[in-house]
């Protein structure tokens, strides 16, 4: 069994760069992944397909993490 199998991870920033890393990363190890990032949904359409192709289900919240509200 993977590590984090049928878990829901919340990865910020993982629109691009080592948050995309991290999202991937964790769907390969069995989590189902919720994106969350500024960016725009299109943005994130590639890692959303990355943690797909693992089988998981990904997610895209829009969110400002530094924006307390």
């Amino acid at each position: 069994m993977k590590r984090l199998q049928d878990r829901v991870a919340v990865i910020t920033g993982a629109a691009s760069g080592i948050g995309k890393g991290i999202a991937i990363a964790f769907a390969r190890e069995g989590a189902h992944v919720v994106v969350a990032d500024v960016a725009v949904q299109s943005r994130a359409e590639e890692t959303l397909a990355g943690v797909r192709a693992h089988g998981r289900d990904a997610l895209f919240v829009q969110t400002d993490v530094g924006d307390e509200k």
